[in-house]
């Protein structure tokens, strides 16, 4: 393998949210989770509500952003919940809102009431990024188009592919077609199912500006000289 230049090596970390959505880990793991993150210098770690408090604890004061789930992973609840687990994240140190859209409503044809609660999130988490989870797998690429331009609407900083719990996770295909989909201000996530560095530096090629994995040390310890023209 050809010597990979520290900054590098960096500079993709910092693409990673270290996630941990496994309902049953412990606070131990949550601890693992931020100990790893710091040591890796990922972008942050990404975890349940439940957890905001302790990753804050183990990460204040360090680059690592504590990054919450709303609404995870159906995304169906009513958006004044929705609204008060942001509300709550934020309190708790959370510096990211990652939101589960809501596709009942969406498949509805809904975009007045899926717009309002993009909204209300974006507005209880006080200028917190706020990433919509938009669940690719269940979508048209004609929905795909229209959840992106929701998002955008309705002032979420990413829209993201995937809960990782639905029908698929992050494809090729549906990254670049979120790119195209979006102006500038928007940038993409790509989530679920990412777990080694081909996968990962092919999303990026795709138009993801952040990569969210379970996965994040084997993506780095599989990363390699890639050419220009690849």
């Amino acid at each position: 393998m050809n010597e990979v230049p520290p900054l590098a090596r960096a500079a993709l970390a910092a693409c990673i949210d270290h996630t941990l959505l496994n309902p049953a880990a412990s606070a131990s793991d949550i601890d693992r989770l931020c100990d790893e993150a710091l040591e890796h210098q990922f972008f942050g770690v990404c975890v349940h509500g439940s957890r905001v408090i302790r990753a804050f604890g183990r990460l204040e004061d360090s680059p690592v952003k504590v990054i919450c789930v709303v609404g995870f992973p159906h995304g169906a609840g009513d958006r004044d919940a929705k609204r008060y687990e942001t509300e709550l994240a934020i309190d708790h140190g959370a510096a990211e809102i990652d939101v589960v859209m809501n596709l009942g409503l969406f498949k509805d044809g809904d975009d007045a009431g899926v717009l309002r609660e993009i909204r209300d999130v974006v507005d209880a988490a006080d200028e917190r990024p706020v990433k919509l989870i938009i669940e690719t797998a269940a979508l048209t690429n004609e929905e795909i188009d229209r959840a992106c331009r929701l998002g955008e609407e309705g002032g979420a900083a990413f829209v993201k592919t995937s809960t990782g719990y639905g029908a698929g996770g992050a494809t090729v295909e549906a990254v670049r077609r979120m790119r195209s989909a979006c102006g500038s201000k928007v940038k993409v996530k790509a989530s679920g199912g990412i777990r080694d560095f081909d996968t990962a530096f092919a999303m990026i090629q795709a138009g993801a500006s952040r990569i969210g994995s379970s996965s994040g040390i084997a993506i780095l310890k599989g990363i390699r000289v890639v050419e220009a023209s690849s």
